[in-house]
């Protein structure tokens, strides 16, 4: 087997582990059980078990940018686009099972590069909205506030929206067309009718 192949058997075993088992469960000796190679291989390649985190982090970021760049639409208008990459981030989150586990190890017990993971993969999307923000600012499509703020905010309302929500067991989830009407409510059209109103 090449260099290149057992490397990336090795990525995939890495992979495999952090997804099923976590940051903290994950050892290199359980990667290289995995992957069905001596530990030592791994080391040739990643000297450390951050090493081989980092590398992974880096596959789903890319991942990520791929699908997210792929929905975008120049032709588009801003809330099409929006929709669509927000719609993408929770495909993304719900099917990306390395997502899901590090969302889970950082709730259950707190270990900080699962929250780091996490930031780091929402980092990109955030750089991606903000771009999309800028765009339409510069489009005329949306008011000229700052781009920051409007990402946060436009990320948490989303976010709120699509998970917190539906954790309630007295409320039902949001299908994707209320959460969408809600984020044109909030993020479009405001919550006046009295456009006279000053702060």
């Amino acid at each position: 087997m090449s260099k290149v192949d057992k490397k990336k058997l090795i990525l995939a075993a890495a992979t495999q582990s952090f997804s099923q088992f976590g940051y903290k469960a994950t050892t290199m000796d359980l990667v290289a059980k995995i992957a069905n190679v001596g530990k030592g291989t791994i080391y040739t390649f990643f000297t450390t078990k951050e090493e081989l985190f980092e590398a992974i982090l880096q596959d789903a970021m890319q991942e990520m940018k791929d699908a997210i760049h792929k929905g975008m639409r120049e032709e588009d208008t801003f809330f099409q686009n929006l929709f669509r990459m927000l719609d993408l981030l929770l495909e993304f989150r719900a099917c990306h099972e390395l997502f899901i586990k590090l969302a889970q190890e950082f709730r259950d017990i707190g270990t900080q590069q699962a929250l780091e993971g996490l930031q780091r993969l929402e980092s990109v999307v955030i750089d991606y909205l903000k771009q999309e923000i800028d765009k339409g600012i510069q489009k005329g499509e949306i008011k000229a506030y700052d781009s920051e703020i409007l990402t946060f905010v436009i990320l948490k309302l989303y976010l709120s929206l699509t998970t917190e929500w539906g954790k309630s067991k007295q409320r039902e989830p949001l299908s994707k067309e209320q959460i969408r009407e809600y984020i044109l409510l909030f993020v479009s059209d405001g919550l006046t009718t009295d456009k006279s109103i000053k702060l």
